[in-house]
């Protein structure tokens, strides 16, 4: 274990505790005070509010469960990565799509079944990562196939999304205006969390209208266990759930590299824990009726709001959302929120889901005068959008399991065949002739040398 780990309690006092140098951040393995270090916590737990909560709701699982796990998550992912990573564990989008398909057909306990599997198989992932690197994954999954996996997750949940916005169409637009302006009108961490704010607009929007039944919040108690529902497994809801293995590595290897750039600490070696802890967490959750996890934005954000990096935040976190998920009258009051603003926040989310594929492509400048990058990403997102549906011999594979494979299978046999024929240069015609930093691109300029 790295010299600069927190050694799980034992954090070192940044500077005087109470303030932070121009050009300075807070490491992991330091802390401020502890009345700010508790505050910071609390921030944390503000932050991956919005999107944690809605995961749930969204898919019909108890929030306070939810939670629960997320907290247990958390302190289990410090646990692991040796108090190295600062990160919090909320809901992942990436599962809502299965959850909610194999609810629907066969109940939430082999859905619960389908995130345990989901969890083992991430779990897997970052034990071959510890022991033989990173760079494989690169390998199979390059930008243009890790860009359209996460794309094609997001816009396969677009008719999830109308289908709430018809629950209560004026609180959705309410709810997106909110979202869209308050990110625009104000600075800091209120625009960081535009979602939150903005799920809490269309909230006050739809008891205005009627839309809100508080009686279950009048039966809920203040104290108690949150639910806990038996998992069940079947076989074929594989094909729906392990797809999301690509995202979520995605998301935590993203999530390590940013961590590492902004503190300036090398945490190659941490990655493969990460993926155990995270992939740990979620088959803790699938076992208990709570959803899957994984490291969240929103707290990244907060992180490079306050420049503070402190794992002892993500403790206090971690205790903050356990002592909230023991209040079932608060869980009760999260279910309240109606289908209008579900569909609103989800509009948002899930195209914001399918734009982070596009940012993975643009950030890595993928090519796509490229014909196999171009129909990589083509035929898996229409195959993700459309649902395409596949029955093999009792097996049911939709649009995101289908669109991840024609991903990975299109890219990997067409790069093989166009090496081998040497036709990597696109054919120009009147719709595709090269323009701009396409000419700049490898084949073209060997193109251009070669005819001088």
């Amino acid at each position: 274990m790295s010299g600069k780990s927190a050694s799980f309690f034992n954090w070192q006092l940044h500077g005087d505790g109470t303030s932070i140098a121009p050009g300075e951040v807070v490491a992991p393995n330091e802390r401020l005070s502890w009345p700010r270090t508790v505050g910071i916590g609390a921030q944390h737990v503000i932050a991956m509010f919005g999107a944690t909560f809605l995961v749930p709701l969204l898919t019909g699982f108890p929030p306070s469960t939810t939670l629960f796990f997320s907290a247990i998550g958390t302190f289990l992912f410090f646990l692991i990565t040796g108090g190295r990573l600062p990160s919090y564990l909320g809901s992942s989008f990436a599962l809502i799509a299965p959850i909610t398909a194999v609810s629907a057909s066969l109940g939430m306990s082999y859905a619960q079944g389908g995130i345990i599997a989901t969890g083992l198989t991430l779990a897997l992932v970052g034990l071959i990562i510890h022991f033989a690197g990173v760079r494989w994954i690169d390998v199979l999954m390059p930008p243009v196939v890790t860009g359209a996996i996460v794309a094609l997750i997001g816009l396969n949940l677009a008719p999830a999304a109308w289908n709430n916005v018809k629950g209560g169409p004026l609180t959705a637009v309410i709810t997106i205006a909110s979202i869209c302006l308050i990110t625009v009108l104000f600075k800091g961490i209120i625009g960081r969390l535009s979602i939150l704010f903005g799920v809490l607009i269309g909230y006050i929007a739809a008891v205005l209208q009627q839309e809100v039944d508080f009686t279950p919040v009048k039966e809920a108690a203040w104290v108690g266990l949150p639910e806990f529902h038996a998992p069940a497994f079947d076989v074929s809801t594989l094909g729906l759930f392990i797809p999301v293995v690509f995202v979520l590595v995605a998301e935590n290897v993203g999530h390590v590299k940013s961590v590492a750039a902004m503190t300036g600490e090398n945490l190659d070696d941490v990655t493969g824990r990460a993926l155990l802890a995270d992939g740990l967490a979620t088959a803790l959750a699938g076992g208990g009726g709570g959803s899957g996890t994984t490291t969240y934005a929103e707290n990244i954000g907060v992180m490079a709001a306050t420049r503070v990096y402190s794992t002892a935040a993500y403790v206090v976190a971690a205790g903050f959302a356990f002592a909230l998920s023991l209040m079932p009258k608060f869980g009760a009051l999260i279910a309240t929120i109606p289908a209008g603003v579900l569909g609103g926040a989800g509009t948002v989310l899930y195209g914001m889901i399918g734009m982070l594929g596009v940012r993975i492509w643009v950030q890595n400048r993928v090519d796509f005068s490229d014909p196999v990058n171009l129909n990589t990403a083509a035929i898996s997102l229409i195959v993700a959008i459309a649902n395409f549906t596949w029955a093999p011999g009792g097996l049911t594979f939709e649009g995101i399991a289908l669109g991840t494979a024609a991903a990975l299978i299109i890219y990997h046999t067409m790069r093989w065949i166009s090496k081998v024929r040497g036709t990597t240069l696109e054919a120009a015609t009147p719709a595709s002739a090269p323009s701009g930093t396409e000419l700049e691109s490898e084949p073209y300029a060997s193109r251009h040398k070669a005819s001088h």
